[in-house]
């Protein structure tokens, strides 16, 4: 396999958050939040995307933290497929700091062995994203 070299994506996201019940006794004492994530993206990557997001709060005002999985269905510059996100987000003191990577070896159809990182924007309410990944072809 050969990459065809580093590209970048550049859109926006719709994103619906829902929150979820705890499923056994031991999750709901954990006093940790779980929501369903559902997105629709638009822009050099276009489809959808599902999955679930675990959150927790502290004492301190701005203080937070999250990790979230989610399979995104689509093209990304014209290409089909789907491929998995993680992310690790905290918050310290109202202070942002998030990595959201495409796990490896998660993409498949015309995606398969995606490689990359995304970036997330917020301004004025609308969601901004910037996807700089990689492409190994069988070329």
């Amino acid at each position: 396999m050969k990459n065809d070299g580093i590209h970048r994506a550049l859109g926006t996201f719709d994103v619906k958050l829902a929150p979820q019940k705890a499923d056994n006794p031991h999750a709901e004492s954990s006093g940790l939040g779980r929501m369903s994530i559902d997105k629709k993206f638009s822009g050099d990557l276009e489809g959808t995307s599902k999955g679930e997001m675990l959150s927790a709060m502290t004492a301190v005002k701005g203080s937070a933290g999250y990790v979230a999985l989610e399979r995104v269905r689509g093209t990304l510059h014209g290409r089909s497929g789907s491929f998995v996100l993680q992310h690790s987000g905290t918050m310290t003191r109202g202070v942002p700091e998030l990595t959201v990577t495409v796990v490896p070896d998660s993409g498949v159809d015309q995606l398969e062995g995606l490689k990359g990182k995304m970036t997330i924007k917020i301004e004025g309410g609308r969601h901004f994203y910037e996807f700089e990944y990689e492409l190994a072809s069988s070329q």
